[in-house]
């Protein structure tokens, strides 16, 4: 008797809602994860996973960076759709007083099994009454502002992307890449995930629990004023950071470092210290083995109990269940 031919898994629909003068790197980053797991599965045989659409209620749409984008025509509502993804940018607010477009990603919504936004794209979600009682996330410039529009939504203004049951949301740009790579990682497994993240040359796994922007750069958006000793402060974790050491390092006296760091940053330099140091074995934490002991001694803490606590202040969890979480497989 001849076998039967094997039949290929019905590829998972993919929309992405652009719409007019939004930003290029909203739709070209998760488009590209999706184009690229496609590709990594027939370079290994199978059929691809993803069929993958660009939607908008008129095309074509001019992006903010002035390159057209030749989109289809919004699908009809009722329609069934695996994942429906709302692109941001500055636009979005405009697009949000329009009623059809508005209308129709609300009953689009209900027929998907994932619905998400990159960037300020959450707005989109929020017109549509799809952030009612969620977590999200947007653009740190934004978060305040979406936490005002949707009183009932609880934003999270530091993830680079959230996950609330079937909403998913992303931070500033780049952060739809993470997103989609999440995506990827969960609906064909971690080894495709990591070769479309090794042929775009970013990060697999940034977790969606980190910060949207490291502990030094966020200092930097304050004042430029220590940034040659926060940067000695990152290469020394594992040394005597007291406040007499950094006065010493910083040229100062210990009353005019206290000083001028209140002033500048508003924590004092122990709480840098200690932000600089949970921020370091977070990665060690995702990225290694090693055990939670010996992150401790490395990045200054002294002993696993004092990072404990240290965890809890600055994450509110503690180091054991924050690797649990976001640590890669294999780590």
């Amino acid at each position: 008797m001849p076998k039967n031919p094997r039949i290929p898994p019905k590829p998972r629909s993919v929309e992405i809602v652009v719409f007019p003068d939004l930003q290029l790197l909203d739709v070209a980053g998760p488009l590209q994860v999706f184009a690229s797991a496609n590709d990594a599965e027939r370079a290994s045989g199978h059929a691809p996973p993803y069929a993958i659409r660009v939607v908008a209620r008129r095309t074509p749409v001019m992006t903010s960076a002035g390159l057209p984008i030749l989109a289809g025509k919004l699908p009809p509502s009722r329609r069934p759709v695996d994942t429906l993804i709302v692109a941001g940018g500055s636009s979005v607010h405009a697009a949000c007083e329009d009623r059809q477009l508005v209308g129709w990603l609300a009953l689009r919504a209900r027929k998907a099994r994932r619905v998400a936004s990159v960037c300020s794209g959450a707005f989109l979600l929020g017109a549509a009454g799809l952030l009612e009682g969620k977590r999200a996330v947007t653009h740190w410039a934004d978060c305040e502002r979406l936490a005002r529009d949707f009183a009932r939504t609880r934003v999270d203004m530091n993830a680079i992307y959230v996950r609330d049951g079937s909403l998913w949301t992303s931070a500033g740009v780049t952060a739809g890449i993470d997103l989609a790579l999440a995506m990827v990682e969960e609906d064909i497994g971690h080894a495709v995930a990591a070769a479309v993240a090794r042929e775009l040359v970013v990060f697999l796994r940034r977790p969606g629990g980190q910060a949207q922007f490291s502990t030094v750069l966020s200092f930097q958006e304050r004042t430029r004023e220590f940034d040659h000793l926060h940067g000695w402060i990152a290469g020394h974790l594992a040394e005597d950071l007291s406040v007499p050491m950094l006065a010493r390092r910083a040229g100062m006296s210990e009353r005019s470092l206290l000083r001028h760091y209140r002033e500048h940053l508003g924590i004092t330099p122990a709480r840098a210290v200690e932000k600089l140091r949970v921020e370091a074995a977070c990665q060690l934490l995702a990225t290694t083995r090693d055990p939670v002991k010996r992150i401790a001694r490395r990045c200054g803490f002294g002993s696993e109990e004092t990072m404990r606590r240290s965890f809890f202040r600055q994450m509110a969890v503690a180091p054991h269940d924050y690797r649990a979480r976001f640590s890669s497989p294999g780590c």
